[in-house]
């Protein structure tokens, strides 16, 4: 079970319990002949969520995050995006979802705090979980488009549009 630490940085914290594993359900509605479907989802953050590569920055040894398998750069907007991004995750059904490269898939959403559009790229994977009856969401990396990611735009319309429903049916199979 994923439990963040919280970052501290200059005397501030920065809380990332809405970042922990948790637990939630979706329910898809009957449709024609296919009956109703409740589905459990575990859904497991990653470091990728309110970190970026350390890159060619200098390297501010307090900016540093570490999980158990690599150092990343705490980054302050990323983290404050983070907070919408529960919100987004427990509503997918109700979102319009791609597939991505290999088994991975993209949401794309948000209304910054000025009430500008900006692109908010969530990538996840879904898969079976070992436990009975649950699904894995595992939220690889979610970032807006700036000047640290201008290089491969996404462009929306050149993507495979799938329903998170059928994402969920396949992974629960």
């Amino acid at each position: 079970m994923v439990r963040w630490k919280p970052f501290n940085y200059q005397g501030q914290g920065y809380d990332l319990t809405h970042l922990h594993h948790e637990t939630t359900s979706y329910f898809q509605p009957a449709k024609g002949s296919n009956p109703p479907r409740g589905y459990r989802v575990d859904m497991i953050y990653s470091l990728h969520c309110f970190t970026r590569e350390i890159g060619g920055d200098p390297t501010d040894p307090e900016l540093c995050y570490s999980d158990s398998r690599e150092t990343r750069h705490f980054d302050f907007k990323r983290h404050a995006l983070s907070f919408h991004r529960p919100s987004i995750i427990k509503g997918l059904m109700g979102r319009t979802c791609f597939q991505a490269k290999n088994d991975n898939y993209l949401t794309i959403a948000l209304v910054d705090k000025d009430g500008n559009q900006i692109d908010y790229e969530i990538y996840f994977s879904v898969s079976r979980s070992s436990k009975p009856g649950v699904v894995n969401l595992y939220v690889q990396s979610a970032y807006s488009r700036d000047e640290h990611h201008r290089a491969n735009k996404i462009n929306a319309a050149k993507l495979t549009e799938i329903p998170f429903a059928i994402i969920l049916f396949k992974a629960s199979k």
